[in-house]
């Protein structure tokens, strides 16, 4: 499938868990429902993926953890904040230059439609 199929079928995934839940949650119940609402549409994905900093040959576990990686191909970063700020931005981008993939989408749960959550990037 190709990663903008895929990005599709997942951010209607997202707008579903939002129509059922609305905003004002935290994170990691969206991450929860989210989750789910992927394994309902037979979607691989893992959550909390350990992210290494590889550093001189050495990878380094620093904490990092992508929200949730979907099909090995795809991370969503998942917020439920006022704004998207820059610095979430930054971390999604942080995000894909460590794992060594393209694409990534950071969902905000915490707006009126979640169409005006959702952010692209590829690198």
């Amino acid at each position: 499938m190709s990663v903008d199929l895929l990005s599709g079928k997942v951010i209607g995934c997202a707008i579903e868990v939002h129509r059922f839940l609305g905003p004002g949650l935290l994170e990691s119940s969206y991450q929860r429902c989210l989750s789910r609402e992927l394994d309902l549409n037979g979607i691989k994905h893992a959550c909390q993926v350990p992210l290494p900093v590889q550093y001189k040959g050495v990878s380094l576990e620093c904490g990092y953890r992508v929200d949730l990686l979907v099909a090995d191909t795809l991370i969503l970063e998942l917020k439920s904040v006022k704004n998207i700020e820059p610095i979430h931005e930054a971390q999604l981008l942080s995000y894909l230059r460590l794992s060594g993939l393209k694409t990534g989408l950071i969902l905000n749960f915490n707006v009126r439609r979640l169409k005006e959550g959702v952010k692209r990037f590829v690198l």
